[in-house]
């Protein structure tokens, strides 16, 4: 194995191939050493993984663990303003894509029946409605308009916030303090401020929802004698930030990576019916949900390398669903693809618990706008689209786009 690259220092960020591709630098890494050394800012000496069977082995190795609590959290980037931590941070209650099981397993166990492939197939249609309604909204603006705030935040907000039971009248409460928390250059203290806000208000409504429950996901969660009010806010404070970002950046982004690739845009015009393979390698392309953090239990010998126990161990997903050993042409967007495999959605006990739901509103999304706008169009040059490179989910600021008024 060649170890002719240089150990990067911090996370390389950088998109500077494509606002849809991996930083060079990660790909260059993934070529030479799918598991390789980094230095953290802090000086921490952890890893980075890039090669899809090493990503897709650690994500399935029980001895790599996500407790947050069991080592000193070591950030890949720069945060302003970041303590230098000497001991672990206990994990915040309901917390459970932080624990690892029997904790997370019974935390998750109380959520599956809500996120049944059978159950997200009875919303099917209700989550039409509410794309087709967003989509009326959109036809009667003026063009040129901002896809995110006109479509691509509120219809998986809409879904989201009627699954969970929170008043959508809240939205800007939480879109801004979830926006605030997921922005890694925003200095730590306001972070903090931000995710108190967040947990500040779903503790108030989860305590609402005992005294008085609705037919929703966290008002059958309150129902649960087991759980504490500590632990339903963490629940909730993670469905709602991962039930609206990531699926509003994969709308937002991915139209912009199908405007930017007119042929492909073409192909779903002239054929509605792949847009369900489409969905799927959207997700491998782009892969909004990029970084992911394990520490080492133990020493481990792994892929070639020694692991040391207490190493935090960072996974890219995008780059190792851009691996061409797993993938033909792999830097391609290709619709006619069976991108199977892909691991957007994470692999493991940890695989995202919504996919499902993820799947049929970007079906739904994208299928609704490649019918009701055939001639949507960037309203600026593609390299003024801001991106979102400095936040913990990729994706655009704002895409201004525009179409012809019949």
């Amino acid at each position: 194995m060649s170890h002719t690259v240089p150990v990067p220092h911090g996370l390389p960020r950088e998109r500077d191939a494509s606002p849809f591709d991996p930083p060079r630098e990660v790909t260059r890494l993934r070529e030479a050493r799918p598991v390789s050394p980094m230095i953290f800012p802090d000086g921490h000496e952890g890893w980075l993984v890039t090669g899809y069977d090493a990503v897709r082995r650690l994500m399935a190795d029980t001895r790599f663990s996500s407790r947050q609590d069991l080592g000193v959290l070591h950030e890949p980037f720069e945060v302003p303003g970041m303590p230098a931590f000497t001991e672990p941070a206990p994990t915040p209650p309901g917390m459970f894509i932080a624990m690892d099981p029997p904790d997370h397993t019974r935390l998750r166990r109380k959520l599956t029946g809500a996120f049944t492939v059978k159950r997200m197939k009875q919303l099917e249609e209700h989550i039409s409605a509410i794309v087709e309604r967003q989509l009326d909204e959109l036809a009667r603006l003026a063009p040129p308009v901002d896809l995110v705030k006109e479509f691509a935040l509120p219809v998986p907000s809409l879904v989201i916030c009627e699954m969970l039971g929170v008043p959508y009248a809240d939205r800007e409460t939480f879109q801004v303090n979830s926006t605030r928390f997921m922005d890694t250059e925003l200095p730590f203290e306001e972070k903090i401020a931000a995710y108190g806000a967040l947990a500040g208000y779903l503790g108030e409504l989860v305590t609402r929802k005992r005294a008085d429950p609705g037919e929703d996901i966290l008002s059958d969660l309150a129902a649960q004698d087991d759980l504490s009010v500590e632990e339903l806010t963490g629940i909730g404070f993670l469905l709602l930030l991962a039930g609206h970002e990531t699926t509003a950046n994969m709308l937002a982004l991915g139209t912009f990576a199908l405007l930017e690739h007119p042929e492909q845009l073409a192909e779903l015009r002239a054929n509605p019916e792949l847009i369900p393979d489409a969905v799927e390698e959207l997700l491998r392309y782009l892969s909004v949900g990029d970084i992911f953090y394990r520490y080492a239990t133990e020493d481990i010998e792994f892929h070639g390398e020694k692991i040391a126990k207490g190493s935090t161990v960072i996974v890219s997903l995008l780059a190792a669903n851009r691996d061409p050993q797993r993938f033909d042409a792999p830097d391609t967007l290709d619709v006619h693809r069976k991108a199977r495999g892909h691991m957007a959605f994470g692999h493991g006990v940890h695989q995202c618990l919504g996919q499902q739901l993820a799947r049929i509103e970007m079906r739904a999304g994208f299928a609704g706008l490649v019918r009701r706008f055939p001639t949507l169009r960037l309203a600026v040059p593609a390299g003024e689209v801001k991106l979102r490179s400095k936040m913990r989910i990729y994706g655009v600021h704002e895409l201004p786009v525009t179409w012809t008024v019949e």
